[in-house]
């Protein structure tokens, strides 16, 4: 299996695991890392995630393949820049965590002869940069991809086969239904985990944290990753996110509500409920 010239467009951790696997396995003639900050070039070179590098966009020039995995605000603006300079042929794929803002912009965008398939690999750690990657990342992790009747059959096959490649189980799902899942699933938590950091941080008592315990670490841990990655995908997913949000308010002013009135049985019977959609989640459970 050989993808060509492959120019990865941000070699942060996404991007520079993605390196890591195409020369490990030897699944490309080259590949190319394409980072406006240099520093992230030097290191991505010295762990051998790249053959070659470059500040420069022309990078893409001649590639196969080309993987958009800058910040998700920036991969319409970025594929717009490159548009001129892809060869008929070139297949163009992204990593972002929203895809029908990104997916519908994006589309247009591509010239004749050049294909794109939105995907989006849930995958990832609180750390950030090339350092932070790994190959092992992806294994046994979802890659979603989010065809449209636009999409180009064989370009589809090729992307599925490059996240296969890298250990991922790949799944096919409409742009949009993909953002709401991931509103409920992936962007709920880390704005929960980022507000339940804050209040803590706000409560009057400088021991507090002192005595959060494993689980409280645990959970928050996600409250690390890089806040403007998540300011971007906040606002390019706000629809959905918004909507979840108020899911959630509500779910917040019942159970306060409970308490304010002293309702221990509503209490018990609204943990214990969230106990029974934790197995099912998990797998375990009989629905």
């Amino acid at each position: 299996m050989d993808f060509g010239r492959v120019a990865i467009v941000g070699v942060g951790l996404i991007g520079g695991s993605l390196g890591l696997v195409l020369r490990e396995k030897g699944a490309a003639g080259s590949v190319v890392g394409i980072d406006i900050d240099e520093g992230n070039l030097r290191a991505a070179k010295e762990l051998g995630i790249v053959d070659e590098c470059t500040t420069s966009l022309e990078g893409v020039k001649g590639a196969d393949l080309v993987v958009l995995a800058t910040p998700v605000c920036t991969i319409i603006e970025v594929a717009e820049r490159i548009r001129g300079l892809l060869k008929e042929g070139t297949i163009v794929t992204d990593v972002g965590s929203v895809k029908g803002e990104v997916v519908a912009r994006v589309e247009p965008l591509m010239p004749e002869g050049v294909h794109f398939v939105g995907g989006h690999p849930i995958a990832g750690t609180e750390n950030s940069g090339p350092k932070a990657a790994f190959s092992s990342l992806f294994k046994g992790k979802r890659c979603i991809l989010t065809p449209t009747e636009r999409t180009d059959g064989m370009a589809l096959r090729r992307v599925k086969e490059l996240w296969e490649l890298a250990g991922a189980e790949v799944v096919m799902m409409d742009p949009r239904r993909h953002d709401r899942i991931c509103a409920a699933i992936s962007h709920l938590p880390h704005i929960v985990a980022y507000s339940l950091v804050n209040t803590i941080g706000d409560v009057e008592d400088e021991d507090l944290l002192h005595y959060s315990a494993g689980g409280f670490r645990d959970f928050t841990r996600i409250a690390m990753s890089p806040a403007r990655m998540w300011r971007d995908i906040c606002l390019l997913n706000r629809d959905e996110i918004l909507a979840v949000l108020d899911l959630y308010q509500d779910k917040l002013r019942s159970i306060r509500t409970m308490i304010e009135n002293g309702d221990g049985e509503g209490l018990e019977k609204e943990f214990e409920r969230s106990r029974e959609v934790k197995e099912r989640i998990d797998g375990r459970g009989k629905g």
